[in-house]
């Protein structure tokens, strides 16, 4: 197995700090924080590059909040500093780490994103008769810290690198996860071990991936079944065989037991697919690409925000066309001209105050 070696020079270098920045301030560059860090740029990312180098660097307080995206989930966003750290770091390790991922690993990937797995995704269920459809119960919050480091170390022999992994990743705020007992456990044992990673950062989105990498090779080359794939905790396996998923079903939930996970017991069903499969925001069926109503609810609700937004000067022309323009890409890749259209039709926006001037559209 290869481990990967002499990195540091690479993740502190001051033109990959310089990169890490401009990535981590995509979108947002017009926020306080932001403009605040950028205005003296140069001395802050020489001040944290110094912090790095003498590993005297500390990650800061998160600041969270909660969505329902359908359901409710706590977001926690990193200081801006610490996002600079994370593309850093990330710049130079993932695409090491992502050279032992499987082809149907597709979260968090260069070139592996929602609509290309979403593709592969309607091969496969209309290629075959059955599908083992499988979701892990609170995913994020029960990401064990030790087995991640485990993991890390498995692959990285660069002590300064996994220093700096070891500080993003002791540095996660408390998540709210579930008291749960695995086999070889005492009693306190689910209280002794640090577990959750924040969701919104760019590391615990790639942690999140990686610490399934394992997963998705025992399923290909332990369970030979080469019709599967996984967006981040949802994977699917697909076969003629139900005996055969059901089977893989029952391997799965004790390969997950060893990384301290577990299936979601509604979430996690075996069914023929030509009834219909739930992935991504679409219903896919044997004959067509539907969106399902959930996702078009939460998507017509984001619209109403948007038109308010405009109609008060909080949001420019531009910004407003590029967000319908995302959205409509996206409703694209099913069949759902007609409801596009419908939906263009009944959509108005229309100023009704004055904008603030640094918003005015050119």
């Amino acid at each position: 197995m290869k481990r990967y070696g002499r990195l540091w020079t690479q993740i502190i270098a001051f033109e990959n700090l310089l990169q890490a920045a401009k990535q981590a301030q995509r979108q947002k560059r017009y926020r306080e924080n932001v403009l605040e860090f950028n205005y003296n740029i140069e001395s802050e990312l020489l001040r944290l590059q110094h912090e790095l180098s003498t590993q005297t660097y500390r990650p800061g307080p998160y600041r969270s909040f909660m969505i329902h995206d359908p359901k409710l989930r706590m977001i926690s966003a990193a200081p801006y500093r610490d996002r600079v750290v994370h593309h850093a770091v990330c710049n130079v390790v993932v695409p090491l780490l992502e050279r032992s991922f499987v082809r149907g690993s597709y979260a968090n990937r260069t070139g592996y994103g929602t609509h290309r797995a979403l593709k592969h995704f309607t091969r496969l269920a209309r290629r075959h008769r059955y599908i083992l459809q499988c979701d892990i119960r609170r995913y994020f919050p029960s990401i064990d810290h030790t087995i991640l480091k485990t993991q890390l170390r498995r692959k990285l022999k660069c002590q300064p690198t996994l220093w700096l992994l070891d500080q993003i990743i002791d540095g996660s705020n408390d998540q709210d996860s579930d008291v749960v007992h695995f086999p070889g456990d005492s009693l306190l044992s689910p209280l002794e071990r640090r577990r959750g990673l924040p969701i919104g950062n760019l590391t615990s989105q790639f942690f999140a991936n990686f610490y399934l990498n394992g997963l998705d090779h025992f399923i290909a080359e332990k369970l030979t079944i080469g019709a599967y794939l996984r967006y981040v905790d949802d994977f699917a396996l697909f076969s003629d065989s139900k005996p055969q998923l059901i089977q893989a079903q029952h391997q799965i939930h004790h390969y997950l037991a060893s990384l301290r996970l577990r299936l979601h017991p509604a979430k996690t069903q075996i069914f023929e697919t030509q009834h219909g499969v739930n992935f991504v925001g679409f219903r896919v069926l044997p004959d067509r690409l539907r969106v399902r109503n959930d996702n078009l609810y939460r998507a017509r609700r984001r619209c109403k925000q948007l038109q308010k937004a405009y109609a008060h000067g909080d949001i420019t022309l531009p910004a407003l066309i590029t967000r319908l323009q995302s959205w409509e890409a996206h409703l694209a890749h099913g069949d759902t001209y007609r409801l596009r259209q419908r939906i263009w039709q009944q959509l108005l926006f229309q100023r009704h105050a004055t904008p603030n001037p640094s918003q005015e559209e050119n």
